[in-house]
This record gives C-alpha cells, structure tokens and sequence, in this order.
C-alpha cells in the first residue's frame, strides 16, 4: 500500500512543461493514486483533468466550480456539462467546491447558489464532494447540514480550521484533508487541532502546486511531496509512518470508492512497534463503546472481521518474522482469552523466540472458565492490561452488559488483585466514556495497587 495524494491541481500550468515528469516522481517514491482537481480553471480545467485522469492509471479526476469562478459561468450550462463529464468513470468526486470569503472574488450570496447547485449534482450522482472552505466555515456547516443526509460523503479539503470545526465536520460524516502546511514550524493551532482529532478522519493531500511541505517551502508542489506531510501527521499522532500511510490511503479509497477500499481481514496487525494478534471476535461482554455495536469491525486502518477463527499454524502464518517488534499483543476485535488454550500455545511459541507478550482482556477469564487461569499464563505473558471500565459494580454492568450481571465487576476485581502473582506489570484501564468517574476507577486500580490508564473514548469508527 502506499500514498494517496488526494488533491492535486496537474493540469495547471505550472506543471504544463514537465507533468509526465512529476508523476513518474510521485508514483517513484511510493505514491499509489494522486486525485487531479480540475476545478480552479473554469470549465476547461475540468476537461483537461479527466483527459488526464483517462490516459493515466493511478490518476482519478475531481471535478467542479471553485468558488473563485462562481460568479463568471452560466451555472445551468456548467451544471450540464460537469453532468457529461461525470460520466467518465475516472470521475471520483465533485470538487473543490464550496465558499472563500478570504478573497471574495465573487460575492457570497452567488458562491452560495453555486455551492448548493454543486451539491444537488454530487447527491443526484452519489458522487462525494471535495470542499473548499475559507473564512467561512460558519456558513459553510450551514448549508452542509440540510444536505447531510443526501450526500454520500465528502472532504474538507487544505483543512485549516480549528477543532471545534473538525469536530462538527466529522460528526456529520466528513473526512477532514491534511496539507503541506502542517509542516510549517509556525502552523501551532493547526497542529493542536489535527492533534485532538481521530486519525481515522484523515486524508493527507499536497494541493500542488501550492502549499509546499518544509523543506521546499515557498517552491513549486508537487504530488512526491505527500511523504511529507505523512512524516509530520504521524509524529503529531505519535504513531509511525507506516500506520498514518496505512490508515489515511485506506480513508482515501473508501471515500473515493477506489480500488482496494475494502481490506482484506487480518490475524496478525503491526501498529507502532507492537504487532498484535486477532484471534477471535467473540466476546463476553458487550461495551456501550465497542464499534462492533454499529457494525464496525476496523482499527487503525485494518479489518478486524474474521471470517473464522484461526488455528495455530494459521495465526504463525500471519505473524511470520516477528523479530523487530518490541511485543506481540493479543488484542483483536474480541476476548482473547476465550480461546484461552490456543494462546497458550501461541504466547509460548512466542517466548521461546525471545518475545515479549502482552494480554489485552476484559478480565473475566476465571469467571468463564470456572477456574483461575493466571498461573497458567505464568511465565508465558509478561504485562497484562485489565479493561476495568468503572468503579463500580452498577455502572460496569451498564457501560460493559454481560450475562454475569453485577457479578462480573467484581470478577474482574478479582482478577486484577490475583493477577499480581503471577503477571510481572498489571494495568487497569478504563474508557472515559460518559458517566464513568474516572477518578473512583483510579482510586481502585491504587487500592488494588495495580498501574492504571485512562483510554480516551471515540466514536465507533474512531477507536
């Protein structure tokens, strides 16, 4: 998999002398797609960017009115023709659109009538729109809301407005775009924002040839230079390059219903410098905060629904080298100790590599295998992490229901306090999802005199 470059303008002309060029450059160092904007050039660049997009694989086409152009076409004819050139099936998306009250090229009230004919075109195509918002997100929310609904999805594109603004973007489905400015030593509320805000969301773009990341600020951009910004979101995210190429290129094919949009299921899963191990998608409890409640089996930018349960030899398959990682995690979209025999046998394979192994679980083991299941992970799992999920039995049972009831608050108690026998580093964990005090969890896990972190709650989708 490799980088997706999600706004670029190649048919402008300052790539008209060496565009062949540029894009050899791009998929040279690792680009897989790069989405050509045609809009920005009146009609015509809309033309030139599916003839492009026609006669190159790997390059897609978005098409649309800025609103720099708003007030100079014939929007009846232009809404026709961008209908005709929609028909190509390299057309991805309607786009840039949207309002730029920063220039006010053309005045506000015609950039509204030409953004809501743009969006009535992309909800009649189920097409999803690429947006250009500047100084007028306010307005720009607004009207995207009574269209909420009838969209098939969407981008702010050269995001740039602060976390409140993010927020409401993604809430109402909308994937937020990454530019070369987050680069910038200077871009500090843009950083702070992009770093509250889920990873998940995000597709990272170069705006070419605009907008070019540190250390070619202030030259021309160009589509190789989306590394860049992928460098800059992963330290922001505190997370490798590999993991922000992975998730944002898959963000960027479910959105422009690319090929590969899909991900194949995974057993074994690399995220910073842990590899984990989804083993099973059972589970014995089920958490008001679980994405598998919505239907959603993805982390991180992998598929996490098996097909079936693997065996032994199926997961070792999957792990293949494990040497460079620094620990091997269970922790799928499941308990892993329901299948508590075959991580066994796997943890102890593991071990005799030299591994470092680490249980993430609900805790309640003992409980389902009526017996206590900790000396028999002696030796084999080196830190464990306890979904403790509250400070007490009433609000446990209502934020993670089981048919243990109450029961099972005080299981997982139970086990947190064996667990220090036989697990050289035990950790509580709870999710501050709304109604858990936080604080009275905390004051456990110390009376427990087990470690504790707090795991901040996402919407399913985001976790």
């Amino acid at each position: 998999m490799g980088l997706i470059d999600t706004h670029a303008h190649l048919t402008f002309p300052e790539f008209s002398r060496d565009c062949e060029e540029v894009i050899q450059r791009a998929f040279s160092s690792g680009v897989e797609a790069i989405v050509t904007v045609g809009a920005g050039e009146g009609e015509e660049g809309n033309r030139r960017a599916v003839e492009l997009a026609s006669t190159h694989e790997g390059i897609y086409a978005a098409i649309g009115i800025h609103p720099h152009d708003a007030i100079s076409i014939d929007i009846k004819k232009a809404i026709s023709n961008l209908k005709e050139l929609a028909k190509n099936k390299c057309v991805v998306a309607i786009g840039e659109i949207g309002l730029d009250y920063y220039r006010n090229i053309s005045p506000p009230d015609i950039q509204k009538k030409v953004f809501l004919a743009q969006l009535e075109l992309a909800s009649s195509l189920k097409l999803p729109i690429v947006i250009h918002v500047r100084d007028a997100y306010e307005d720009a929310i607004y009207i995207l809301r009574n269209f909420e609904k009838d969209l098939v999805g969407g981008v702010f594109h050269c995001f740039s407005g602060g976390w409140r603004i993010g927020r409401e973007a993604i809430d109402m489905g909308f994937y937020i775009s990454v530019p070369g400015v987050v680069t910038f030593k200077n871009a500090h509320s843009l950083k702070e924002a992009l770093s509250m805000l889920p990873v998940e969301k995000m597709v990272i773009e170069t705006d070419s040839p605009y907008l070019a990341p540190e250390p070619f600020r202030g030259k021309r951009n160009e589509p190789a230079y989306v590394k860049y910004v992928a460098e800059e979101l992963a330290c922001l995210k505190e997370l490798s390059v590999s993991d922000v190429e992975r998730i944002t290129t898959l963000n960027a094919k479910r959105l422009f219903l690319l090929p590969g949009f899909v991900p194949e299921a995974r057993i074994a899963y690399p995220i910073r410098k842990s590899l984990y191990l989804n083993i099973t998608n059972r589970c014995t409890t089920s958490c008001v905060f679980c994405p598998k409640r919505t239907g959603s089996f993805e982390v991180k930018g992998y598929n996490l629904k098996l097909e079936r349960e693997p065996d032994v030899e199926d997961v070792f398959r999957a792990i293949g080298d494990p040497e460079g990682y620094e620990e091997v995690v269970f922790c799928g979209f499941g308990e892993p100790t329901m299948r508590l025999e075959l991580m066994k046998e796997i943890a102890r394979r593991l071990k005799e590599k030299g591994m470092k192994v680490r249980l993430n679980t609900d805790g309640l083991a003992n409980l389902v295998h009526e017996r206590n299941v900790l000396p028999e992970l002696k030796g084999l799992v080196d830190s464990i992490s306890v979904s403790l999920n509250a400070g007490n039995a009433a609000t446990y049972a209502r934020i993670s229901p089981s048919k243990y009831g109450e029961k099972a608050f005080y299981a997982v108690v139970d086990f947190l306090k064996k667990a220090k026998e036989f697990i050289p580093c035990v950790r509580a964990t709870v999710v501050d999802y709304p109604g858990v005090d936080v604080e009275e969890a905390r004051r456990l896990a110390s009376e427990l005199g087990v470690d504790f972190q707090v795991r901040r709650y996402r919407k399913p989708g985001e976790i």
